[in-house]
């Protein structure tokens, strides 16, 4: 999008911390890319001891209020659809527009951007083909979004990225184990990997930034994930149709073998295909019709989820025609399974396990003292019968009032057009 004036934002940069640009940042260029929330300026800031460069992320003047109203339309769109539609509830598409709501209130928060940067930085430390840019909390607001400056060729940059060498369908490699081993590993990945916010860095690392939009799964939603690839990866169609069951995914009322079925229609045309072979358009079509056909409901908390990995798998299409999408997936499935359901996580599920039972026992005296309260209350309602309130018998009063009173006036009415009835008819 076209970027909003140099002037106007400055005046925001001043307005956020409360004191002149020139106290904040040692200089302040022009925006470097502007997108529908915000805008992104080359800045440096000067130390005792060294100047260096900062990306300095800006929210759009009013962005907050134009968001407000587009997301009203397509709730109340949302709401008139799932009252018309069996279709729309089975998609619940409220729930889908609230999730939205979230995002992006979420995403308009700087301070909480930040925070995600620094928790992937800490769930990424130790992995060698992925980095994050370093937050300086110090210049940064809700409104404000100061990082470290990252010297890197853009992702959607494919004739320079080829100029310097670097191995296309490697990258795409990285880019597809990345995502995985942030959902099943950390259970928290970055839910918008389009090529704009990527970046590789000249030791071939993938470089993401603009953490505004983050998915989470819990541990049974990466259980659940972890299972369903696995079963895809094996072609295990009758244990990934069990998941699903499992998982709530598909109403019990439906049959795991026929389930089972229709998720073999969907994986044996894909397998060992590469993906120049494969028609994403007829797979997302025959995944919408099962999911019709089974009567699966969408599933808010997995739409981040679903919809990150249809962006990953397409920009990793486009750096590897021949990708397998399978056979690239398979290692750091293997892994996690290997780690989380071996020897080595079931003894930290007994562990996790104990301390709950521990945490039980702690709360036990309480939650024994409250029951024998309530098995006293029953007791005497069971004796004495259940006695309102002198408020309940009030209120039950005014309502019977209320009615009687109606009722009366009703009657009246009833009897005046009866009389009115037979004088006309003599």
């Amino acid at each position: 999008m076209p970027p909003f004036p140099q002037a106007d934002a400055e005046a925001a940069v001043a307005a956020a911390f409360g004191r002149p640009l020139a106290s904040i940042f040692a200089s302040f260029g022009p925006p470097v890319a502007a997108a529908s929330i915000a805008q992104v300026h080359r800045a440096t800031v000067a130390t005792a001891t060294e100047t260096r460069a900062v990306a300095v992320k800006l929210l759009r003047p009013g962005v907050d209020r134009r968001f407000h109203d587009d997301l009203t339309d397509l709730a109340f769109a949302a709401r008139h659809a799932e009252s018309l539609s069996a279709e729309a509830r089975r998609l619940r598409l409220v729930e889908v527009v609230e999730t939205l709501r979230r995002s992006v209130t979420v995403e308009m928060d700087f301070r909480l951007e930040a925070a995600a940067l620094s928790e992937m930085a800490d769930n990424t430390k130790a992995d060698p083909d992925f980095r994050v840019p370093v937050v300086d909390w110090d210049r940064t607001t809700k409104e404000v979004l100061t990082l470290e400056w990252i010297d890197a060729t853009p992702l959607s940059d494919r004739a320079q990225l080829q100029a310097k060498g670097f191995d296309l369908p490697q990258l795409a490699r990285i880019l597809i184990q990345s995502f995985l081993r942030h959902a099943l590993r950390d259970g928290f990945f970055h839910a918008d990997m389009h090529p704009g916010n990527l970046f590789v860095d000249d030791d071939g690392r993938l470089v993401a930034v603009d953490f505004g939009i983050m998915g989470r799964l819990g541990p049974k939603e990466r259980l659940f994930l972890a299972e369903i690839l696995h079963g895809f990866i094996t072609r295990d169609y009758h244990r990934t149709a069990e998941v699903h069951f499992e998982a709530g995914y598909v109403p019990p009322h439906h049959s795991i073998d026929d389930f089972a079925q229709a998720l073999r229609a969907i994986g044996e045309p894909i397998h060992n295909r590469t993906a120049e072979d494969i028609s994403m358009a007829k797979l997302l079509s025959l995944l919408f019709d099962v999911t019709g056909l089974f009567d699966m409901r969408t599933r808010p908390e997995l739409l981040l989820l679903q919809k990150t990995m249809v962006v990953v798998e397409g920009v990793a299409r486009s750096f590897d025609p021949k990708l397998d999408l399978w056979r690239t997936a398979e290692p750091v499935v293997r892994e996690w399974m290997t780690r989380y359901l071996g020897p080595v996580g079931a003894l930290e599920s007994a562990g996790q396990g104990m301390a709950e039972l521990r945490r039980f026992l702690s709360n036990a005296p309480g939650l024994l003292a409250r029951g024998a309260r309530i098995l006293g209350q029953l007791e005497e309602a069971t004796r004495n019968g259940l006695v309102p309130s002198p408020d309940t018998v009030a209120e039950i009063g005014r309502a019977e009032a209320r009615i009687g009173r109606w009722t009366m006036r009703a009657l009246w009415a009833i009897a005046a057009l009866l009389l009115w009835l037979a004088l006309k008819n003599l």
